[in-house]
């Protein structure tokens, strides 16, 4: 085999979609939720949500996401797309699809959180979150300044 002198091909990364919700209140608050002690970055304030099972589309992985962490019901077609993060996860890359939500049936509860929170975008910038959250808050921001 003869050396071409091109470098070795690098393992390819594997891609991670995850789903997560901008749950948006008549104040303009946003629903945060930190994720329980003994997870993977324990303690952080993040947006609902989670990873999509095969045979999911987006929007269903994130109505039954919300279901099973916050015991609300939100129909599908309540889903905006809003904005899109990239980071880094060791050998695995986190692809964070966020929707924003006006619209649910129920009252959120933590039921795989160790709390909840309504937070207004500003607010957040000065709380602890996932590397891949944090430039998700600045879209929330200029999207509540403009419309409400």
């Amino acid at each position: 085999m003869a050396d071409d002198g091109a470098a070795p091909a690098a393992m390819p990364l594997r891609l991670m979609p995850v789903v997560a919700a901008a749950l948006i209140d008549g104040e303009g608050r946003v629903l945060l939720q930190r994720r329980p002690p003994g997870k993977q970055m324990a303690d952080l304030w993040e947006f609902p949500g989670g990873k999509i099972e095969p045979g999911e589309t987006l929007e269903g992985a994130l109505v039954r996401e919300l279901a099973e962490e916050l015991g609300i019901a939100v129909d599908a077609g309540a889903l905006t797309p809003l904005t899109f993060a990239s980071a880094g996860l060791g050998e695995r890359h986190l692809l964070l699809l966020l929707y924003t939500i006006r619209d649910w049936r129920g009252t959120p509860r933590a039921l795989e959180a160790s709390a909840l929170a309504w937070v207004r975008p500003a607010a957040m910038r000065a709380l602890a979150m996932p590397p891949a959250d944090l430039p998700l808050v600045a879209m929330l921001e200029r999207l509540l300044q403009i419309g409400g």
